[in-house]
């Protein structure tokens, strides 16, 4: 038997109403908020990744899936999707229609990491990206949207988490503090964060291991060394997240896993999940347009964790699943064949129906239908298709009545709708 790859899942039918149910939730607050969908490739040349993310990064070094094809060019399965998305941005030139854009992705990502709860190597995320704005209030706006996407899902214990990672002329001098700080601390650094120490110190604040975090406790706060600018900046998100009466914490060990971001740095944790809490992050990236080639447009975004949102929320899949609202029990050869034409009709009119090819018995086929868990039983045999009147049976409520079959589809359609906006 062929199974599936090491950190790869199915998705079953039982699990996809949720995921179904937390993709509609987002995106409509997406649409509401004038963010508009981009459908974006998996595979991407791997300069792209390289540029963006920053070749001295984990995701680059170490997890990409990156092949050479049969004409030689490197290409890599998308590790995230920010990079793709501002590759879009430029290559079509949105700009020139207009600097400023919403836009929203959903789909499966890929890293080679080591498989755990919560971390697998095709894992799916729901990003949005605003470009062209500069104002903090693009920032805010943005983590609002999040922390509201949170509470519709009805999650509990989430707590926000951000930081500022300040710009080009502020960051470089916290560096050389941080390098000064790290200078005598060889012994307790792992021999990535050895390597990391001189190439990219920030890198260090996001290294699991106990060593290192230990280590890393007494560093230098980079919200110590922010220019003017960024502190004005990063002042106006904390005043809006206040405003909106949106909790956070200040967490300047925050640096995120990818080298493009600047300023406004943010995660949503969900203590739930053990060691694997992040469920959502983004923050602000305003040199990476340029950098891809593009205009000196500035970016802010984030992403959203759907298989960790739905292991949050896998109580809840029950109750999501999409149920029948009608089986049709049809005993007989002619029952049968009519009922046929009646389930495709009930589908045409918008109603879910289902049917037993089977021809079994009557008290077979309830059963049946149970198991579907239909609203309504639609009972046929010879002796109803003779009297020319079925047998409509409400499920919850065992009632049962008595439905002209010349009227059948229009009767039953206005009887399960009815029902549904519970003005029955």
């Amino acid at each position: 038997m062929i199974k599936l790859v090491r950190g790869f899942k199915d998705i079953l039918p039982a699990d996809t109403a949720l995921w179904q149910y937390v993709e509609t939730t987002l995106r409509e607050l997406l649409e509401d908020f004038g963010f508009a969908e981009l459908r974006i490739p998996i595979l991407e040349q791997t300069e792209l990744f390289a540029r963006s993310i920053g070749a001295n990064t984990d995701i680059v070094e170490k997890e990409m899936y990156t092949f050479a094809d049969r004409k030689g060019d490197s290409l890599t399965l998308r590790p995230e999707a920010t990079a793709s998305v501002v590759r879009a941005y430029i290559q079509h030139k949105l700009y020139a229609k207009d600097p400023v854009w919403k836009l929203y992705t959903i789909g499966p990502m890929f890293r080679r990491e080591r498989p755990q709860k919560g971390r697998y190597r095709q894992f799916y995320q729901i990003n949005a990206e605003v470009f062209g704005l500069h104002d903090p209030r693009a920032d805010a706006e943005l983590i609002l949207l999040l922390m509201t996407f949170m509470r519709r899902l009805e999650l509990s214990g989430i707590v926000l988490h951000i930081n500022s990672l300040g710009c080009p002329e502020c960051r470089p001098r916290f560096k050389e503090s941080l390098k000064s700080f790290l200078a005598d601390r060889s012994e307790q650094l792992c021999s990535d964060c050895l390597g990391r120490r001189d190439k990219n110190p920030l890198r260090i604040f996001d290294c699991k291991v106990p060593s290192c975090k230990e280590s890393m406790q007494d560093a230098p706060s980079i919200l110590d060394y922010l220019c003017h600018a960024c502190q004005n900046h990063f002042f106006t998100v904390k005043e809006i997240l206040d405003r909106f009466n949106i909790p956070y914490e200040i967490n300047h060990s925050l640096v995120r896993g990818l080298d493009y971001y600047t300023r406004t740095t943010f995660e949503a944790l969900a203590g739930a999940l053990g060691a694997q809490d992040a469920v959502a992050g983004g923050g602000r990236y305003d040199g990476l347009v340029k950098a891809l080639g593009g205009p000196d447009q500035p970016g802010v975004g984030f992403a959203v964790g759907v298989d960790r949102l739905t292991e949050l929320l896998a109580g809840r899949a029950q109750g999501l699943e999409k149920r029948p609202d009608i089986f049709i029990a049809a005993i007989g050869e002619r029952a049968q064949d009519i009922a046929f034409q009646w389930v495709q009709d009930f589908r045409l009119q918008g109603v879910r129906a289902e049917i037993d090819f089977e021809n079994r018995s009557l008290k077979s086929q309830m059963r049946r239908a149970d198991k579907f868990g239909a609203s309504y039983v639609l009972i046929a045999g010879d002796r109803e298709l003779d009297s020319k009147a079925a047998v409509l049976r409400n499920m919850t409520t065992k009632e049962q009545k008595e439905i002209p079959i010349q009227d059948l589809i229009g009767l039953v359609v206005n009887t399960i709708k009815t029902s549904i906006t519970g003005s029955e």
